[in-house]
């Protein structure tokens, strides 16, 4: 699971670099289009950490699913408070796709809670 961990958190890093990159583009740029590669950099860290600290594993996956929860939620809630007036737009994409990302991330790593304990448990 963390290495699962670091290939999450290297997309959001991805997409939240190409969301300010476009914003540079078009001369709209703004640092919160960096919001999912700060999300992301956490998640990789913890994912990378966990890779190297057995003890530590358990905590540090389960504070990443803790963080893309967060992930997944925050954006959609912004993403449908504005349902009424939604437009699509770079912000909008970037805001649907971080939570997506994040979504199936804590599915992924819900299935492997679940199945680490019954590994254990048998």
């Amino acid at each position: 699971m963390s290495t699962t961990s670091i290939v999450f958190g290297v997309l959001l890093v991805i997409l939240g670099v190409a969301g300010y990159g476009y914003g540079l583009v078009t001369g709209h740029a703004s640092p919160t289009a960096l919001i999912p590669a700060a999300f992301g950099l956490v998640i990789a860290i913890l994912g990378a950490v966990a890779a190297s600290n057995e003890g530590l594993r358990k905590h540090l996956m389960h504070a990443a699913v803790v963080i893309a929860l967060i992930g997944f939620i925050a954006p959609l809630g912004r993403v449908l408070s504005k349902i009424s007036e939604f437009t699509i737009s770079a912000a909008s994409l970037s805001q649907l796709a971080m939570s997506t990302l994040c979504l199936i991330f804590v599915v992924l790593a819900v299935r492997s809670f679940i199945a680490a304990r019954r590994d254990r448990v048998d």
